[in-house]
């Protein structure tokens, strides 16, 4: 059967473990973490040396996974077959696993785990039949609270809910980065029990990314003189063109998003439902959206798209390319 990650993690808490689970998506950290519950659960640690074997799509033959399926636990209730990168499996390999899937082993659980399946195939359509499959979606940065907010529980913590979207600022949606910052801040606030935004800006802060928000606001204030000068600071420091144009778009596009929110009448609580932005950050980019009405949002978008297709096609230097676009954005040229 098909389980979002939520009805899987209820599922596991119900328990029993299954004899077939596949766990897969675009965001490996949420796959790991799902897969290492998963193993905890089906296999106690003092009972892998003889029960776990962990084998690669790519480098094991279908019929190595079935016998490794079919092996009978040693000195435990159960055996566990962990295969990462499944999607990489052979359609051989896949031909010789399933009558391991249409048959489960009631003494094993079979763990695949990748970033993509292909449930068109034979293989996958008996697996829903006899097992789980769970997909791992890259989270919006709108959905990223509740993931910040149990990482942090793990370490006895809890945050403020604008020091939550300070992070989310800093680091975005790699969660991999955003654990690695989350646990920096458990240890450094030591016995206290909350992450506020003095930790945030004391631990995660780094030049780069705050001179990168500098640059947006200061387009978004049409401030061109800062505009320029964080511009050359960032790239004398190596930051990649394409990136600075991600970030300039993203922050436009907010931007219009709440301009519009303002052209409908809309108060301040309202907007910060609406789009998710919490009042933190909602007060100064309310500012910044007044500054461009629709049409100009609508040419800036239309300039960000041909610098886009420049940059990618090598049609020209992208530092130039960027600085023009700040005259443009800034000066109303």
């Amino acid at each position: 059967m098909l389980l979002k990650p939520e009805e899987f993690s209820q599922e596991l808490q119900k328990g029993p473990v299954g004899p077939l689970y596949c766990l897969y998506g675009e965001e490996p950290y949420l796959v790991d973490r799902a897969v290492k519950r998963l193993l905890d659960l089906a296999l106690p640690p003092d009972a892998r040396d003889f029960n776990l074997a962990v084998l690669y799509g790519k480098e094991c033959k279908g019929e190595e996974v079935a016998d490794a399926v079919q092996t009978f636990p040693m000195f435990a209730d159960r055996r566990v077959v962990l295969v990462k990168r499944c999607g990489e499996l052979s359609a051989a390999a896949l031909e010789a696993l399933l009558p391991v899937v249409q048959n489960p082993v009631a003494t094993s659980c079979l763990i695949l785990q990748g970033e993509k399946v292909d449930q068109r195939l034979k293989f996958f359509a008996e697996f829903k039949k006899s097992g789980v499959l769970v997909e791992f979606k890259r989270p919006y940065e709108n959905q990223l609270g509740p993931i910040i907010r149990d990482e942090l529980a793990s370490h006895g913590k809890r945050i403020e809910p604008a020091a939550a979207d300070l992070l989310i600022g800093y680091v975005g949606s790699n969660l991999q980065e955003l654990a690695s910052q989350l646990e920096k801040v458990a240890t450094f606030i030591a016995e206290r029990p909350t992450v506020t935004v003095a930790d945030v800006r004391a631990i995660v802060s780094d030049t780069k990314v705050d001179s990168v928000f500098e640059l947006c606001n200061a387009v978004g204030n049409r401030d061109l003189a800062g505009a320029l000068r964080r511009l050359h600071t960032i790239l004398r420091d190596g930051e990649a063109p394409l990136m600075l144009l991600s970030m300039l778009t993203r922050h436009l596009r907010q931007l219009w998003q709440i301009r519009e929110c303002l052209d409908q009448r809309l108060a301040p609580p309202e907007i910060e439902k609406r789009l998710g932005i919490r009042s933190f950050f909602l007060k100064g980019l309310l500012v910044q959206a007044k500054n461009f009405d629709g049409e100009r949002y609508r040419q800036l978008f239309e300039r960000l798209f041909e610098l886009d297709l420049a940059m990618k096609s090598s049609g020209g230097n992208p530092a130039q390319l960027l600085e023009y676009f700040l005259l443009e954005a800034c000066g109303g040229r």
